[in-house]
């Protein structure tokens, strides 16, 4: 029996959230939008929330406040970030790097978008490193089978490069500030798993790929726009400069995104004033960053609160502890629930479950708790931001997703947790 009660209305939020769940899957079959299923979804929830005579509405809606305060920042940073991408996109900026990638083999290609999405996202994070390099793909290549591939595989390296540093996940930040790990531990114990969990995806990826690419497809007729190598120094250092803005202000990182997307909004009112440059301008950019996508996200989000809400979060988190009863079995079913369920909720409910007394700082529980909830949600693409993003971006849908990449990633979430425990 669980011991936090759950909210009377608790099995009617579970039931919507399933049947929204199941049609997103099939979003293929329905051609019913899966924006319009998460919002409605997450709309429901709350109405069901707010229905219990028991509970004062002043209280739900007081929670409602504070979980919408929680989800816009990530959805403010999404659009702030998509905005800084497509001013990039609209200049051409992404020529200075697309001049340089001469690689004709598809697996090649495949390999050298990894690394650098790997990396990349323990700098940034898996969200903004998502969006920039999926974005490049979408410049570099038509949209084929084989760019999808690609894209899942960037899903993967994004979420294994932001689970072992401090900046590269909301999961590792929470972590991190609640005292459960420190820096220099997280790197040296998660780095090689993480960086094992990509390797071994990419193996199977790379089976997929065979060949050459014919031709890149940036039109090369298509050059730099006026200030297009600034724009896209700028953008990328603004990006950049969000962890960096993050720790020395302690400001929530979408403020950072916000101040780098007012300096570039600036910057581009001034050098392209002459209103034949019109186009280049920050208004356009925002006129074509898809809030389809960021809609669906706002959706996903509210509706996943609703299951924190109603208690359904903790009580899996507790029947885990109750039932299973080994610290490695639990962190790795934790991982596996977050590709259904956004990881944030499931560590926030572990952090509160367990206290340093019970399982200190550093320990081997909150190092498999980082690597999984970072790495379990690229199994399913609904299962973490990048994936949810990627899906936006390119309009893949779920199924696809379940038979090309979701295996791939099992396994090397599966590899990554095996090399943790051999290190011992």
């Amino acid at each position: 029996m669980p011991t936090i009660p759950l909210h009377p209305h608790a099995y009617a939020i579970l039931i919507v959230f399933l049947l929204g769940y199941a049609l997103i899957t099939i979003e293929h079959i329905t051609k019913i939008s899966k924006t319009v299923i998460a919002l409605l979804m997450a709309i429901i929830c709350w109405t069901i929330l707010f229905a219990d005579p028991f509970c004062p509405n002043e209280e739900t809606n007081k929670c409602l406040l504070e979980h919408l305060a929680s989800v816009s920042q990530i959805v403010l940073f999404l659009l702030g970030a998509l905005a800084i991408v497509e001013v990039i996109s609209i200049h051409q900026g992404f020529k200075v790097i697309s001049d340089f990638i001469s690689v004709g083999s598809k697996r090649g290609f495949l390999w050298l978008m990894g690394f650098i999405t790997f990396f990349l996202s323990s700098v940034l994070d898996n969200l903004t490193t998502t969006i920039v390099m999926v974005t490049l793909a979408q410049k570099l290549l038509p949209k084929t089978e084989e760019r999808l591939i690609i894209g899942g595989g960037i899903v993967i390296a994004a979420n294994a490069g932001g689970a072992w540093t401090p900046i590269g996940d909301v999961t590792t930040t929470m972590l991190w500030i609640g005292e459960k790990l420190t820096t220099f531990h997280m790197i040296k114990q998660l780095f090689l798993p993480s960086f094992i969990c990509f390797i071994v995806s990419f193996f199977m990826l790379s089976t997929m790929l065979k060949g050459r690419f014919k031709a890149l497809h940036l039109d090369e007729k298509n050059e730099i726009e006026p200030g297009g190598k600034l724009i896209f120094y700028l953008g990328i250092g603004a990006l950049v400069f969000v962890p960096i803005f993050k720790l020395t202000t302690g400001l929530p990182p979408f403020m950072g995104v916000l101040f780098g997307l007012s300096v570039l909004w600036l910057i581009t009112d001034i050098i392209h004033r002459n209103k034949s440059e019109s186009h280049l301008r920050m208004p356009h950019a925002l006129s074509k960053v898809d809030l389809s996508s960021t809609l669906f996200f706002l959706g996903i989000l509210l509706c996943v609160d609703t299951l924190d809400r109603a208690n359904i979060l903790d009580n899996v988190a507790l029947w885990l502890d109750n039932t299973v009863q080994n610290t490695t079995v639990i962190a790795t079913l934790i991982g596996l629930i977050s590709a259904v369920v956004d990881n944030v909720p499931l560590v926030a409910a572990s952090m509160s479950m367990y206290d340093l007394s019970q399982h200190p700082a550093n320990s081997h529980f909150w190092d498999l708790i980082a690597f999984c909830a970072g790495t379990g949600g690229s199994i399913l693409i609904i299962g973490s931001a990048a994936g949810v993003v990627y899906m936006g971006l390119e309009d893949v849908d779920f199924m696809w997703y379940l038979r090309r990449i979701s295996f791939a990633a099992l396994v090397g979430y599966f590899a990554g947790i095996g090399v943790y425990l051999l290190m011992g």
